[in-house]
């Protein structure tokens, strides 16, 4: 992807977060918010928020006139313009939707990009992905980072903690039918432990130094959720895999899942994945 289309692309993306954050401002912490409008392509409820913000993204992906190829978690698969895609857009529109229902100043909205002249969807991982973009949008926290080029909190390059003994880490968590023999290993360990219910944020938060490190062993999360904030882990320096150490390489569609240890450094990741259980 050249200079030119990387600033096209992440105005873009800045443009559907802006216009995303306005749609949605209004719905957060109402009931009607949390109406089950249908079933997701991920195979989960889609609420009326959800399908709100997802709207919003693909309106403003049309209005661009370029072909391009969204894969978001209500829709699953959304070709635009019947010719070859320029782009992949890797969208989770709103991550952590019951916070924003409830009003819990976690939930955001996820981006990835991947340069699409070169592989179709079928051939491409998450090891394509060239732009990321998370934003908070409770409270207005934006990262971004650019393949080969860093990562950003705010347009202010990150890096993540530089902390290496375990005993004295935060680390976030997601537990819900999560390997509760790590976890209680974990707890008798680390200074503190966080559950916010963002993967998307908390991944960022490993990549800024706010987390020492972020894990999440169910084997379920989606690879929408974590497409971007990958990235920007990797490029601000620190280390995410799979639950076994293995590099996350899986395809960029809403049935992929997999699991993630994500730490500050190499160190932090494999102490935690020395731990076994996992």
């Amino acid at each position: 992807m050249n200079e030119e289309d990387v600033t096209f692309w992440k105005e873009i993306s800045h443009k559907i977060i802006d216009e995303v954050q306005k749609t949605i401002s209004p719905m957060i912490g109402m009931k009607k918010s949390g109406e089950t409008v249908k079933m997701g392509a991920d195979g989960t409820p889609t609420k009326l928020i959800d399908e709100i913000a997802e709207e919003k993204v693909i309106e403003i992906l049309k209005s661009t006139g370029r072909p391009i190829t969204i894969v978001s978690e209500e829709i699953g698969e959304l070709k635009i313009m019947d010719k070859p895609s320029e782009v992949i857009f890797v969208v989770d529109p709103l991550d952590g939707t019951f916070n924003a229902l409830k009003n819990i100043p976690a939930y955001g909205i996820s981006l990835a990009i991947v340069d699409a002249s070169n592989k179709s969807l079928e051939e491409l991982t998450l090891n394509d992905i060239e732009m990321g973009f998370v934003k908070n949008l409770a409270n207005g926290d934006l990262y971004e980072a650019f393949k080969g080029n860093g990562a950003y909190l705010n347009q202010k390059k990150i890096i993540p903690s530089s902390e290496v003994n375990l005993k004295n880490s935060a680390i976030g968590i997601y537990i819900r039918k999560a390997e509760m023999e790590l976890i209680s290993k974990l707890s008798n360990i680390v200074r503190r432990i966080r559950l916010l219910g963002s993967v998307a944020i908390e991944l960022c938060y490993v990549a800024d130094g706010t987390y020492d490190a972020f894990l999440d062993t169910r084997g379920n999360l989606r690879i929408i959720d974590i497409a971007a904030a990958k990235l920007i882990i990797e490029e601000a320096g620190g280390k995410i895999t799979d639950e076994n150490g293995k590099k996350l390489n899986n395809k960029l569609n809403v049935i992929e899942r997999t699991s993630v240890i994500a730490g500050c450094n190499f160190k932090i990741h494999d102490e935690i994945l020395s731990l076994g259980g996992v």
